[in-house]
């Protein structure tokens, strides 16, 4: 990795976003551009101010956030309370944020961004439904070039859904969104359900952090502890997945992670399976492999990352 990998993260906080932008925070290659909000786990006025409170968490009040798309493309707008509770990042109690809310509009600021930095050298990194990021590309399609590379959490195969029996969260928002990403010919890497659901918030991984004594460390084990508490009951596990650091953790250290390039598309059409990552693992069409799926990941090294740069920050 260069000294310097430059990223934009577009993120809908959310608890697991914020151990994401926590763990970037922490992580000094990381040359974080801004962080750009979109509606997804909770409505758009929430995630913007989720963001901010998660960059002044962690003594960052410098990072610019910008807010983005209020709702999907083309459906509704579905939200997922039932699981991050009403603000989001129910859990600790979080100070309202004093950093200011960027005035430039996130798909503007995205754009902006990518051409002007050198081509191929800023990486996005998607944690929540790809609204921000299809209308960017829709806006300047001379950016799909300049891209690096597309990073994101979203979708399931082997795993299924998660908010319908076919459909991971992120994707089901907002399908059409997603099919503009995979359609662009940009070089995307998934982390799907079948990763996120083997990296577990076991009780041991969460006193790790809660042991780092810092204020970024006890309030992610807040946050953990409230966020679990859904997938345990669903699950039955010591521990619910922990989606979105998978992400930023494939940035700093890609060897944790073990996957293949398949052809992905994304079902946008039936209301049966809306939102469905249909993945072609075992090559059985000839479509073009378009993504580089991950399925597995070393959860121990994984943790072992996530513990060490949270421990960086205050």
């Amino acid at each position: 990795m260069p000294a310097s990998h430059k990223i934009i993260i577009d993120t809908d906080p959310g608890q697991d976003d914020a151990l994401a932008i926590l763990l970037a925070l922490g992580s000094p290659e990381l040359d974080i551009l801004g962080v750009t909000a979109v509606a997804g786990n909770v409505p758009l006025e929430l995630t913007e101010k989720n963001a901010r409170k998660i960059c002044e968490l962690a003594g960052r009040s410098d990072i610019r956030v910008f807010a983005g798309a209020s709702r999907p493309l083309v459906r509704k707008l579905v939200t997922a309370e039932h699981v991050h509770g009403k603000t989001g990042l129910d859990g600790p109690d979080l100070p309202e944020p004093t950093m200011p809310l960027q005035k430039q509009h996130a798909v503007d600021f995205i754009v902006e961004t990518l051409m002007r930095e050198e081509s191929g050298t800023v990486t996005l990194c998607p944690l929540g439904p790809l609204t921000n990021i299809a209308l960017a590309l829709n806006r300047e399609p001379r950016i799909a070039a300049r891209i690096k590379q597309i990073v994101l959490m979203g979708g399931g195969f082997f795993e299924g859904g998660n908010i319908t029996p076919a459909a991971e969260f992120n994707i089901y928002v907002d399908p059409h969104a997603c099919d503009v990403v995979l359609k662009s010919g940009i070089k995307v890497v998934i982390m799907p359900l079948d990763v996120t659901h083997k990296a577990l918030t076991t009780s041991s991984r969460l006193a790790a952090l809660r042991g780092l004594g810092t204020r970024a460390g006890i309030a992610a084990a807040e946050l953990l502890e409230f966020f679990e508490r859904f997938d345990e009951e669903k699950y039955g596990t010591d521990g619910g997945p922990l989606h979105d650091p998978c992400v930023i953790a494939y940035l700093l250290k890609p060897e944790l992670f073990k996957g293949r390039e398949c052809n992905v598309e994304v079902e946008t059409a039936s209301e049966l399976t809306m939102g469905m990552t249909v993945v072609d693992w075992w090559g059985v069409t000839d479509r073009q492999k378009n993504a580089t799926v991950m399925r597995d990941v070393d959860a121990a090294g994984f943790f072992a990352l996530l513990t060490e740069r949270l421990g960086r920050l205050n």
